[in-house]
């Protein structure tokens, strides 16, 4: 009875994997509000209402300007069926809805070296609206469950007739735990094929948003790119869980994901033109009234590690270092390792002379060398901090620390 189960499972999940393909969407078409699809928008569109209303809605016009003519030129022929949302969230991360609705988070803008790595983000988002990904997982899903669903019931009631007619105890305990084995391999089927159809959905997205900026005249060396900054962010992370964590993208697999979609969009990238645009002036000067606020957010994930991989990227163009170079003090301060005190001193010091340092480096370097015993230095770092920010919240708490140091205490 249990081979026979098993046989199923096997049959049905090959069914529950290879689930037919739906066709490429043509532009412009709404689904039938009646079909599976439309149900599935009906739901999008409530959610996109929401996104409107949220605090975290990035509504800067020059901002979301930029980020709509990036989407329209990968979209091409689909840009009018999209409507795209920055919303302010510390991490790398970009969503297609079914019914073209899409956010863009500021995690995502801030990791991007350049248009082109952003354009190809893009690219493989409105791959997923123009490709359907939505609906096919939205099926396979449905397929999976029910599947799982049948195949427990079939394979409890199997396993239980079994031990019925048992002619010992230790005979029915052995086919119970056959059974319960039984179960687990079906849950773990199921697992196994969805991030297997997940992994298929990505890949294709990959190289169809790679084509897509190529097409729309960017370098589409930028996807691999855009990968390997994720790869050497990860890899500088102070967690270990999130270090290791590209081997633990499968129950059944330890192989590296990313090392697989570098070396397809390597692949793919060879074939296409190159010497594409790259937009790395014009990305900067999009984010840059952003930059103070969207690392201050980011720091908030308490990766020090990796906020400061972030800080060397956005650093290697020579540009808003004094920005820059505060916030990787700020970094050093509140991670408090082995040596990072003096380091952040050493990054506060480096800000203080860009043209761009904000107010609050001085109070920060005030603190340093307050506790380092400098009291000449911390007198001038107050001063100074007091002259350029007047107004600030806490200028009445930097006034008291001078008061201090000036009686002498």
């Amino acid at each position: 009875m249990l081979r026979h189960a098993a046989s199923i499972i096997a049959l049905t999940a090959a069914f529950a994997v290879a689930q037919p393909a739906a066709a490429q969407r043509a532009a412009g078409l709404r689904p039938d509000v009646s079909s599976v699809e439309g149900g599935l928008w009906a739901v999008m569109d409530d959610a996109e209402q929401d996104a409107k209303t949220r605090a975290d809605l990035n509504t800067d016009p020059a901002l979301n300007a930029y980020v709509r003519e990036v989407m329209c030129k990968v979209a091409a022929a689909y840009c009018s069926d999209l409507r795209v949302y920055v919303m302010d969230r510390p991490f790398m991360n970009a969503s297609m809805a079914s019914n073209g609705y899409s956010e863009v988070w500021s995690g995502l803008l801030l990791r991007a070296t350049d248009e082109a790595e952003f354009a190809y983000v893009l690219g493989h988002e409105v791959s997923h609206f123009t490709e359907n990904h939505s609906i096919e997982e939205h099926q396979a899903r449905k397929t999976r469950a029910n599947v799982g669903m049948a195949l427990t019931v079939v394979v409890a009631v199997a396993g239980a007739a079994s031990a019925a007619g048992a002619t010992s105890a230790s005979e029915a305990q052995s086919i119970m735990d056959a059974t319960g084995n039984m179960i687990d391999l079906i849950y773990l089927g199921q697992v196994a094929s969805l991030f297997k159809f997940s992994r298929a959905q990505e890949a294709e997205a990959d190289l169809l948003g790679q084509k897509r900026a190529a097409a729309a005249g960017y370098d589409p060396a930028a996807a691999a790119q855009s990968w390997r900054g994720l790869v050497l962010e990860t890899k500088g992370s102070d967690f270990k869980r999130v270090r290791e964590g590209e081997t633990r993208t499968s129950v059944f697999s330890s192989h590296p994901l990313s090392s697989d979609r570098i070396a397809a969009l390597d692949g793919q990238g060879a074939t296409l033109k190159s010497g594409g645009e790259r937009g790395r002036a014009r990305h900067r000067a999009a984010i840059r009234p952003h930059l103070a606020v969207w690392l201050r957010e980011d720091l908030r994930r308490r990766d020090f590690g990796g906020t400061l991989v972030i800080i060397d990227r956005l650093a290697a163009d020579g540009e808003d270092l004094g920005v820059l170079h505060y916030y990787r003090g700020e970094a050093y301060r509140m991670r408090r390792g082995e040596g990072d005190l003096a380091r952040a001193r050493d990054a506060y010091l480096a800000s203080t002379v860009q043209p761009d340092a904000p107010p609050a480096v001085w109070r920060e370097l005030g603190d340093t060398r307050r506790r380092d015993a400098d009291i000449a230095g911390a007198k001038v770092a107050y001063q100074t901090y007091l002259a350029r920010a007047p107004q600030a919240e806490d200028a009445w708490l930097v006034q008291d620390s001078l008061s201090s140091l000036e009686r002498g205490k």
